[in-house]
């Protein structure tokens, strides 16, 4: 029988060792002997018939006693470690999120463009940074409306917090992003920024995040990724004292129900490896298994995602930079991998045969999951059929690797062609848009309505020299 899960919530994915010890403990009084970690950076516990007086032991741990709240998800877990925004460091994810005093009522995502840790646009306020520092761009998918709207500014690091609670509380009264936008405004005051250009997602292949990995000249950084959700309290208790003995001060949890610790200095990486030696802690998965995101203690799910690994195993098949998923439908979350698989509600008219299930398999556009757009590749197949269309996938993947996407191919073939005027003696060019300040002409000048006494500023050519040419 599937347990009944409640969520402890983590702001943000980030908790110190101290503060897991709280949750551990609390787990082990409730008579448990692991937890398991959620999709939204949160930790996940069996619902117990007589918590109510234990969990009162420990009221500054946040767990889901009111089912509309929601967690936090930032990409501080990623910071320093994987490709980032230049000014976007580590404290400016911990300060923000100081300010948000309560878990908010929508999911709210605060990321950073140049990683794949963390998925951009899943949340329902979707905080992306942006090139100019201390500001962001937002992407709305809200209930009720029907697709993902742009936000009309920039928004200021310190506002976030601000700006969130406003659009919770005001984005009922309507789906036109004008009028929020003036609701917003009416709210609260706010230091916006006008955006100069749209957000562009550059495309980044899905990281490996586990192991102990350098980190500066000095330092490491560990990722442990458990193979079935299931991480063991004791040796969670024992992983948090070496982090107090070590000064390690952040447990940061990743939305792939895996966890990193960074900052471990050289001089404990040797106490850190007998730890896990000694309770045989593999840190070194394949990827064909470790880039995966399934339902939570769902045991089908699990079972079908190992079937098909051992056949990627057996056939050499490289996923590097790719991810998957594993969905029931109807599901109304928001994918964030590479190709899903779908399993199809088994059909009610057919009474006592047991019907094996189908599935369909989508893949995203240019198989960058930030994109949020999916292609069917196939529908209502078996599971036999799944590794070999999967395998399918990762070919049509590495073919395209590497070369254009559509959308940059448009933008080089609507590259503007201008018309100037070029010096045929020294291949200098007029630009009517710039004029010559040097010679007097004022920007916005025609060629044509240039005095006939002008002559060239690099060689002094005669007007005549000059010659329309197109770059």
């Amino acid at each position: 029988m599937k347990k009944k899960l409640q969520r402890i919530f983590i702001k943000g994915g980030i908790l110190s060792p101290s503060e897991m010890k709280q949750i551990i403990s609390l787990s082990q009084e409730l008579g448990f002997k692991s937890l398991k970690f959620g999709s939204r950076q949160d930790i996940l516990i069996p619902v117990s018939e007589h918590q109510k007086e234990i969990i009162s032991k420990y009221p500054n741990l946040n767990l889901e006693i009111e089912k509309n709240h929601e967690n936090i998800v930032c990409s501080y877990v990623s910071s320093d470690i994987f490709p980032q925004t230049s000014w976007l460091n580590s404290s400016t994810y911990l300060y923000i999120l100081e300010l948000f005093k309560n878990s908010p009522t929508l999911k709210i995502n605060i990321t950073d463009p140049y990683q794949r840790l963390v998925p951009l646009f899943t949340g329902n306020l979707n905080f992306i940074a942006s090139e100019f520092e201390d500001y962001w761009h937002l992407n709305l998918n809200l209930p009720g409306w029907t697709e993902h709207i742009d936000y009309p500014v920039l928004i200021y690091s310190w506002d976030i917090p601000k700006i969130s609670e406003a659009i919770i509380a005001k984005h009922q009264e309507t789906t036109d992003i004008d009028i929020l936008f003036e609701l917003v405004n009416q709210t609260v005051e706010t230091n916006n920024r006008t955006i100069d250009k749209p957000l562009e997602v550059p495309f980044q292949p899905f990281p490996y995040y586990e192991g102990m990995n350098k980190m500066g000249l000095n330092e490491y950084w560990l990722g442990l990724y458990w193979r079935n959700n299931e991480y063991d309290l004791d040796f969670l208790e024992a992983f948090c004292d070496f982090c107090l003995d070590s000064r390690v001060g952040k447990i940061c949890i990743t939305p792939w129900k895996s966890f990193i610790v960074k900052g471990i200095h050289k001089k404990y990486k040797l106490n850190l490896e007998k730890l896990l030696g000694k309770r045989g802690i593999n840190v070194r998965h394949s990827l064909l298994e470790m880039n995966w995101h399934l339902p939570v203690d769902d045991d089908q799910a699990l079972e079908l995602k190992k079937f098909i690994v051992r056949n990627f195993d057996q056939n050499d098949i490289s996923t590097y930079g790719l991810n998957f998923a594993i969905a029931n439908l109807p599901d109304n979350s928001t994918y964030f991998t590479s190709a899903v698989i779908e399993k199809n509600e088994a059909p009610n008219l057919v009474k006592d045969f047991k019907i094996r299930p189908t599935f369909n398999v989508l893949y995203c556009k240019n198989f960058n999951p930030n994109t949020q757009q999916y292609i069917v590749y196939a529908q209502d197949v078996d599971k036999m059929e799944l590794p070999g269309l999967l395998m399918e996938l990762s070919k049509m993947y590495f073919d395209k690797l590497g070369e254009a996407t559509e959308e940059e191919k448009q933008k080089e073939e609507l590259k503007e062609v201008k018309e100037v005027y070029q010096c045929k003696n020294c291949l200098s060019i007029y630009d009517e848009h710039y004029g010559d300040t040097l010679a007097n002409i004022a920007p916005d000048t025609p060629f044509n309505n240039l005095p006939p006494q002008y002559t060239c500023g690099v060689c002094e050519s005669e007007k005549e020299a000059f010659q329309l040419v197109k770059i």
